[in-house]
């Protein structure tokens, strides 16, 4: 059964660049694992599953090089900290903060966004300091959720940068893979991270990511930014009603 969840959280992260430990946490917590372990279980599969991705949007060229370095030096001491910050909040709390942020995420992206706010958006990417803030919050938050940040840095790039849903894939699989290391030793260092769990995991996880960044290279911007924010919402509704109920 781990195998297949992790099979279904790799094709969505693959073609969202996004959606790894935040669809993985919940999916895990509803399957029976306690909520801490849930929580930081999933994240030896996001590593090798990021590459994976990341390969497939490099090779057609749909990643931004400097915003992805960006993402990355701000993030690495922001996701630290809120790794610190998650721990004190306790598992429960955080899994419910998932699925809230989730659903706030999913609406937004079903939004159009009109021709100025992609023009505003592209002017922001070319501002240095814009960047850094915003990859700085994003990962500060991913820390504290115990995830690669990718479902909050796929709305910021797109929202926030201007990027199409593609380019914003690849760039922040990019980026999660390297912000996802600190969160991951810290984790394990910790001890909660169930290793049986991760490696039936990670073995559905990381060959469906990389046929999920296939298509996620293929599909016209509109649809994938559809599927993406539908998914967020239909699945952050469910999973608030199942724990909450």
């Amino acid at each position: 059964m781990f195998v297949l969840a992790g099979a279904g959280v790799g094709l969505t992260f693959g073609l969202f660049g996004a959606g790894g430990s935040a669809f993985a946490t919940p999916v895990l917590a509803l399957m029976g694992v306690p909520p801490v372990l849930a929580v930081a279980s999933p994240l030896p599969a996001i590593l090798p599953s990021s590459i994976a991705g990341a390969r497939e949007y490099f090779r057609v060229g749909m990643l931004d090089r400097r915003v992805a370095k960006l993402t990355i030096l701000a993030g690495l001491p922001a996701v630290i900290v809120g790794a610190i910050v998650g721990r004190q909040v306790g598992g429960d709390l955080l899994l419910v903060f998932s699925g809230v942020v989730l659903l706030g995420i999913g609406i937004r992206m079903l939004v159009p966004s009109g021709a100025r706010s992609a023009e505003h958006g592209e002017a922001r990417a070319h501002h240095t300091m814009t960047v850094v803030g915003l990859a700085a919050g994003a990962a500060f938050f991913a820390g504290m959720l115990a995830n690669g940040g990718g479902f909050l840095l796929v709305p910021l790039f797109v929202l926030g940068l201007g990027f199409t849903a593609a380019r914003a894939a690849g760039t922040a699989l990019v980026a999660a893979m390297v912000l996802v290391i600190p969160t991951l030793l810290m984790h394990w260092a910790l001890g909660d991270i169930d290793w049986m769990v991760a490696g039936a995991f990670a073995l559905g996880m990381i060959p469906a990511s990389t046929i999920g960044a296939r298509y996620g290279t293929r599909l016209p911007d509109v649809v994938t930014r559809t599927l993406f924010g539908g998914a967020l919402l239909a699945f952050s509704v469910f999973f608030l009603v199942t724990r909450l109920g």
